[in-house]
């Protein structure tokens, strides 16, 4: 299934990883023979209808002891009338600020009983609500989101509304303050009219939501979000007949609502050509083309779902050989579908060199679409991406709840399809597609389309004359302790180590071979070479070029990943377990024997140069790149910059036998672990193991300096001009212990109070009472070593003196004037305690909570004992544990329009003020 497109929340930080290719080497083996189309895994299901018109579908899977409940209301954008843009998603935020019998924070209370996936999201079709929850909880939140549906109306007023309406425009702010940001208004005006459903964003205009007033908030209300137009899909640790139980009680006596119109078809197809040109503040050139074409289930759109694979996916695709690889004329390449309910969209998106114009990138795409359309695809080019698409629905089945989880699937087939199964007539049309298919398809839809609505006899829905007890809201049960994966662990002839931990849900199995080297790696020597080292990895080796890679992964339905993060450089794996031998073989032969091609060196240089590039103008990593060398200062191994790209400088001064160093320095069997998650055991895997990677010789690797850095006098201001920019990113930094501490744990809970949860003094300030930001918080690297404490917002830039005052006022009072009460203290534990089941649901998750055990030299019994300790922490622990804030030593980095905002913060004498540039270098 392809992901809907949504409006998602704030992230931290932005990780910037162009996909690479490179040339082929001398003669490559065979292309490997064709792997048999993987079995998918049904998802079993029972759907119930309720008198009141609320449907329910129910998925049992027993695996842990949470349950994903995902509520879909069928009403988005396109339901909007002319004048309230961004209503659907305004009143997606109200939702979360109280009901009438539980008039407070939505995620103070799911966060507290260890809710996982906690969220809502609005697209043009739908706006959905979902979390997953430890089954003895399930009761508490199936009242909750109830009462949100049925008695919502009395809990909203003037100050919520004008409370969320700053914290949505704030989100709008944001997105608009990112490069390239205003292509989605340009798009959606040009390629839609103004009274097409679809003929404005999501996110809304600034007037509009102006203009939004409280009744119509209520009208809303009560005219989508009744039962009858309401999808409930439980899945996870119950039954059928215990989810109807549950449901009815809860739910059962909530008014139908009235009967709401859904347009079906209306693909507004075009004709002709429309250009537009317009600037922006990026790095590089950026070309969109779009059509108009079917709505999601249709058959064309699988072929044209697929159409965008054979143009971009692995490095062989058709745009990705020519541009980025063959003729190096774009350093990004993407297609995709933008799956919508009554049309969608087919975008391409191309970014061209730095320094180059767009005429050479149009030409090439207007001849390989050309090619495409005339020819078709090869029969070799539809295996591949039918096994690509058949690889990412069974990973999403792995999960119950999130995005692409087994719940958003059943819950999309109803409301897009009528019916929870319908994914299946995709993914059977998917595997049985030809290239005739997707030619057909492509020739069609350059061209028109039409619209048709069905208006059906509304049923006779009738409420129940009882329900849940609205006075009393029921009490979550006893939780179930977490329990960590069972670990068996091994040793290859050559002193590899291995961890295993067997899971048998779903036929994949993951490995992460982790290198003890990292960004510290770069250590005395040229910032950016362990960066791009791993990246270079699977470019080629000794007897396969970068396109047989890639052809082959892509055969196999596996994925392999390269990269590094601060302290460990990785290489990762994910197979389909009917495919392990054969990717393992690959997987080995790119870790042992890799080729560094002088060609593909000098490309993904330009590659890494570029990103640098497009780090610096986005104001969050701009901040991220400048703070490890002021706080740790050079000589140190972590004052490198935060991605580990590197400078630009640096990274041209590389050669490939940097790249050759670098491996033999760094990649040794005694300098290894390897993590092994999923659908396999330490006595099956072990002699494949020893096959691969025994003959593999020792070496010894240099050490890095991780030592405890100076700790400033005083604190520091650093601002960085970004001209214009409608917000100012806001970061204080001090450096903290490293992670095997004594107060490890009670740091963990202390930072989740003052910044680590939805609900932390940070974000409930800036956010939800000041609603100056649409996301603050705080946290604290993980490292070996001493790590960066760091606390973030990214503001409106007329409240940004106003905003570092909170700030620091909240950096403060955490350390003595108002330090983690009992209260907040409870809140945090539970927070980080019963999510942890959540946590593991997935072998990826399971993997990376290993590899953290792995990195930072931590007990087996860790996770086991996590929980208690978290428990044992008390008020006392949080004072002592906040003093690693230290207000008299913290560095600032602001990053914002310097014109308007330097004399608010010199007012501030916060310290002194050092303008730099986005290298860190001083300027005048």
């Amino acid at each position: 299934m392809t992901p809907s497109r949504t409006v998602l929340s704030f992230a931290a930080a932005l990780a910037l990883s162009p996909m690479v290719a490179a040339p082929a080497l001398a003669k490559p083996k065979p292309a490997p023979a064709a792997a048999a189309q993987a079995p998918v895994p049904d998802i079993a299901y029972t759907k119930y209808v309720l008198s009141n018109g609320l449907t329910l579908i129910v998925h049992e899977d027993h695996k842990a002891p949470i349950v994903a409940v995902n509520v879909w209301y069928h009403v988005g954008s396109k339901d909007e009338p002319f004048g309230r843009s961004g209503f659907a998603h305004l009143f997606e935020h109200l939702m979360f600020n109280g009901s009438e019998n539980f008039n407070d924070d939505w995620f103070k209370k799911l966060e507290a009983v260890g809710a996982t996936d906690l969220n809502g999201t609005t697209n043009t079709d739908r706006t959905n609500y979902f979390q997953n929850v430890p089954t003895a909880a399930l009761d508490m939140t199936l009242w909750m989101e109830s009462d949100r549906m049925g008695h919502l109306v009395g809990a909203i007023d003037q100050g919520k509304l004008d409370e969320q309406r700053g914290v949505v425009q704030n989100e709008k702010r944001q997105g608009e303050n990112e490069p390239y940001a205003v292509a989605e208004e340009l798009v959606t005006k040009a390629t839609y009219p103004a009274d097409h459903p679809y003929g404005h964003t999501v996110i809304g205009s600034m007037a509009d939501l102006d203009a939004a007033k409280l009744d119509d908030v209520k009208d809303w209300f009560k005219t989508y979000y009744g039962p009858s137009n309401a999808v409930l899909v439980l899945a996870g640790d119950i039954t059928p007949e215990q989810a109807k139980a549950k449901v009815e009680k809860y739910f059962g006596d909530i008014p139908s609502g009235p009967p709401v119109a859904h347009p079906k078809v209306w693909v507004s197809k075009r004709s002709g050509e429309q250009r537009a040109v317009v600037t922006d503040r990026v790095a590089q050139a950026r070309l969109y083309k779009v059509w108009n074409v079917p709505q999601i289930g249709s058959a064309d759109f699988d072929y044209l779902n697929l159409l965008t694979d054979i143009l971009v996916s692995d490095k062989t695709s058709r745009l990705y050989k020519r541009m980025v690889y063959d003729q190096q004329i774009a350093t990004n390449v993407s297609a995709y579908i933008d799956d919508r309910e009554i049309g969608s969209q087919f975008v391409v998106e191309l970014t061209a060199r730095p320094g180059d114009d767009l005429k050479a990138v149009e030409k090439a795409f207007d001849e390989e679409m050309a090619r495409l359309l005339a020819s078709g695809p090869t029969a070799e080019e539809v295996q591949k991406v039918r096994t690509l698409y058949t690889s990412g629905f069974v990973n999403g089945l792995e999960r119950i709840g999130g995005f692409g989880g087994k719940s958003d699937i059943l819950a999309q087939s109803q409301v897009y399809r009528g019916s929870p199964d319908a994914w299946k007539e995709s993914m059977a049309r998917v595997q049985s597609a030809t290239p005739a298919d997707l030619q057909k398809a492509g020739k069609a839809w350059l061209s028109d389309g039409s619209y048709t609505l069905e208006v059906l006899p509304f049923p006779n829905y009738q409420a129940a004359s009882t329900g849940a007890d609205r006075k009393s809201m029921p009490k979550p049960g006893e939780m179930q302790a977490p329990k960590f994966a069972q670990l068996e662990r091994g040793t290859l002839s050559n002193g590899m180590k291995v961890v295993v931990a067997p899971r048998h849900d779903v036929p994949l199995v993951r490995f992460n071979m982790m290198f003890d080297a990292g960004y510290a790696a770069d250590q005395g020597g040229k910032p950016g070479t362990a960066s791009l080292a791993m990246n270079m990895l699977d470019e080629g080796t000794t007897s396969r070029d970068s396109l047989a890679i890639s052809k082959e992964l892509a055969l196999l339905g596996a994925s392999l990943g390269t990269g590094s993060n601060l302290d460990y450089s990785t290489v990762s794996l994910s197979t389909l377990k009917s495919n392990l031998d054969k990717s393992l073989d690959l997987y080995a032969d790119v870790i042992l024997n890799p080729s560094f091609p002088q060609a593909d060196f000098d490309r993904l240089k330009k590659l890494q140069i570029a990103s640098i590039q497009r780090e610096k103008q986005q104001p969050f990593n701009a901040a991220l790149r400048v703070l490890p060398v002021i706080a740790y200062g050079q000589g140190h191994a972590y004052s490198v910059p935060w991605s580990g790209s590197g400078m630009e400088g640096s990274v041209a001064a590389l050669s490939r036998d940097d790249m050759v160093g670098f491996h033999k320095a760094w990649l040794h069997p005694n300098n290894a672990t390897l993590v092994v998650v999923g659908d396999t055991s330490l006595v099956e895997i072990m002699p494949k193991l020893e096959a691969e990677f025994g003959a593999w010789k020792q070496g010894a690797s240099p050490q890095k300096n991780i030592g405890q850095p100076a700790v400033p006098a005083k604190p520091v201001v650093y601002l960085i001009d970004k001209p214009g920019a409608l917000q100012s990113v806001l970061t204080a930094t001090v450096v903290a212990p490293p992670m095997a501490n004594p107060d490890e744990v009670a740091i963990e809970t202390m930072n989740t109070v003052l910044g680590g949860a939805f609900t932390s003094r940070l974000n409930m300030n800036l956010r939800e009472d000041k609603h100056w930001s649409y996301g603050a918080g705080s946290f604290v690297r993980d490292a070996k070593g001493p790590r960066l404490f760091i606390a973030y917002a990214p503001v409106q830039t007329d409240k940004t003196k106003e905003s570092l005052v909170e700030m620091r006022k909240e950096l403060r009072d955490v350390t003595k004037d108002r330090i983690v009460t009992a209260d907040e203290l409870a809140m945090a534990q539970s927070n980080l305690t019963l999510a942890m089941p959540g946590q593991w649901e997935t072998s990826n998750g399971v993997g990376g909570a290993i590899s953290e055990m792995v990195m930072y030299g931590l007990a087996d019994d860790w996770f086991d004992t996590y929980a208690a300790r978290i428990k044992a922490t008390t008020v006392s622990d949080m004072g002592r544990a906040a003093q690693i804030v230290r207000n008299d030593n913290l560095t600032w980095v602001v990053v914002g329009d310097r014109a308007k905002i330097e004399a608010g913060l010199r007012e501030l004498n916060l310290g002194e003020i050092r303008v730099i540039d986005a290298d860190g270098n001083p300027v005048k």
